[in-house]
């Protein structure tokens, strides 16, 4: 079969079962374009902006553990594509660009909307693939979308010229990948599984830590099985949330510069650390050398080995999908002796004094209302049911703490590169990937200016998401930090000349709403998901401007160094 690069460009989607392509169109990929018209299977997103088009198959990916596809042309294209792409790497999301390049007589003479894409990409993708001839169309895209897959996820860039979709070639789709320098492992040594094994029974005062790891191997069935067969205390990762139920009384809450008081103290104070998926990042356990301090014993288990051992020294390493390694650990254990609950019955009553801190109990108000308390009452109206996507900032911390996640792939946010920007987007691909599902975006005033433009793709695809700014008027994060350490000094951070973001999402086509007042805040959610279902709703919530994010390990400290309120500072 002889078909033009742009025709093999399109039946690589297809074989891939490629249902969303989120892309905007532009010279370098016009061919590409026209092969898209003319067939139904992949159903293209028309974006507003290159960065939304990233965000939006980092989201759709993020909650189907499927890969994301995204399409952009050359140049400008390619560079406001980074962002989005950048924001995968740091969380491993298995993601595939597209993106056009000028004709390849061209490339290196500073053509029209030329940039080096491969070159400015190279430090943010996992694997990146310029295509020099048509015949290396159909392999360089399987071996995106299995590099993108399996071992760490991440997102691959294939790079193809103009002229290259225009040529035209034999086609023939290849049925397997097979690359000598590239073989994850998958299956972790038994030897060392067994030593874990060990040490987890031998335990007086264990803890386990999960990370997004979790979320990514599809592995929360087997941390919970293996956490309720131990009786150990559980704590998640901002990245980790949803991987072990949040409602669950062995579960700690998460951990980090804005964890629960038991979960840091506890996972410093452990002797035995279970670490799965994740990978001991600064926003986790602050200063490594204040957590190195305490002795412990750390099994850690993950499927990148520069991963382990990167930050903290470990005792018990294995490499390999944490699904497959936990199903193994949990089947020795079952296998052999019993863990005694005994051994861990002082540690529990530790655990249960650090809680009677009740951290995460804020003052409420009947005159202003607190970002908190709408984050819990869409829990409440939501059931607990929701994708919820976030921005970046204290409205993305308030998600974390009081939006309770049972299940996995439920919580939507940039963690690693801490994108404004990202949530509308990354809720356009949810939405497309689980229509009948609620889906919701808590966001500020200055994060959903990063991408308002998005409403307009919201409009065309008829998405009901339900956007949740929490407008404090500034930047809140920013200012918070401002309050605690420059002395007040809040430096372009407040947010002075707002649109009225209710008359600016009815200008969109939506449904928008102003809330001023607490009393106001429960009814208003009821009425958005039974009455607008089928809406998009921008709910402009007038929050609390001094409101700060607490508890709080500044950068630098130790995890016992807890900022819990104000008198504190």
């Amino acid at each position: 079969m002889v078909l033009t690069g742009a025709e093999i460009v399109v039946r690589c989607l297809q074989e891939e079962k490629v249902e969303y392509l989120f892309g905007y169109p532009g010279g370098a990929v016009l061919f590409i374009y026209d092969e898209l018209f003319k067939q139904e299977q992949v159903r293209h997103v028309l974006v507003r902006h290159e960065q939304a088009a990233v965000h939006a198959a980092d989201g759709y990916a993020r909650s189907t553990d499927k890969v994301g596809v995204a399409l952009v042309t050359s140049g400008p294209g390619a560079t406001n594509a980074v962002t989005g792409i950048a924001t995968a790497y740091m969380d491993s999301i298995p993601m595939v660009i597209i993106s056009g390049q000028v004709p390849t007589a061209a490339i290196g003479l500073d053509a029209f909307q030329e940039v080096d894409t491969v070159g400015i990409t190279r430090p943010c993708v996992k694997h990146n693939i310029l295509v020099k001839d048509i015949r290396d169309i159909a392999p360089a895209i399987k071996k995106a979308f299995y590099i993108a897959k399996t071992g760490r996820p991440g997102p691959v860039l294939v790079d193809i010229p103009k002229d290259i979709t225009a040529q035209r070639a034999e086609y023939s789709y290849p049925q397997e990948v097979s690359l000598r320098s590239y073989n994850p492992v998958v299956k972790g040594h038994s030897g060392q599984i067994r030593k874990a094994a060990q040490l987890l029974l031998e335990a007086k005062r264990p803890m386990i830590y999960t990370g997004g790891g979790v979320i990514l191997s599809d592995a929360a069935k087997q941390v919970t099985k293996l956490a309720r067969q131990l009786g150990f205390p559980v704590t998640n990762t901002l990245m980790g949330l949803g991987g072990y139920p949040a409602s669950d009384k062995q579960f700690v809450g998460m951990l980090g510069m804005h964890g629960t008081y038991e979960a840091n103290m506890a996972m410093h104070y452990c002797d035995v650390l279970l670490a799965v998926g994740a990978r001991f990042d600064d926003r986790v356990i602050g200063d490594p050398k204040h957590f190195q301090a305490e002795p412990r014993k750390i099994i850690h288990i993950d499927i990148d080995p520069s991963s382990i051992s990167k930050r903290v020294k470990v005792d018990v390493p294995i490499v390999g999908d944490v699904k497959e390694v936990l199903e193994e650990l949990a089947r020795l254990i079952e296998a052999g002796e019993k863990p005694n609950p005994e051994n861990t019955s002082a540690w529990w009553r530790q655990i249960d004094e650090w809680r009677s801190k009740q951290c995460m109990v804020y003052k409420n108000s009947d005159e202003v209302i607190k970002p908190q308390f709408v984050v819990q009452k869409l829990w409440e109206v939501t059931s607990g049911d929701a994708f919820v996507c976030s921005d970046v900032g204290q409205h993305q911390m308030w998600a974390a703490q009081y939006y309770h996640f049972d299940e996995p792939r439920r919580w939507i946010n940039s963690g690693g590169l801490g994108t404004m920007g990202f949530g509308l987007p990354a809720a356009m691909g949810v939405q497309l990937a689980h229509p009948d599902k609620p889906v919701a975006v808590i966001t500020g005033e200055g994060s959903i200016q990063m991408c308002i433009q998005e409403l307009s793709t919201c409009k065309q695809f008829r998405l009901p998401i339900k956007v949740l700014s929490l407008n404090n008027r500034y930047l809140g994060m920013v200012r918070q930090w401002q309050q605690f350490f420059h002395g007040n000094r809040y430096s372009e951070s407040y947010m002075d000349s707002l649109p009225d973001f209710a008359k600016l999402a009815e200008a969109y086509g939506h449904i928008g709403i102003q809330v001023t007042k607490p009393s106001d805040v429960e009814p208003v959610l009821r009425e958005v998901y039974t009455k607008h279902k089928n809406d998009l709703v921008f709910l402009d919530f007038q929050v609390d401007p001094t409101e700060n994010v607490y508890p709080m390990v500044q950068g630098g400290k130790g995890l016992t160094e807890m900022i819990l309120g104000s008198e504190d500072l």
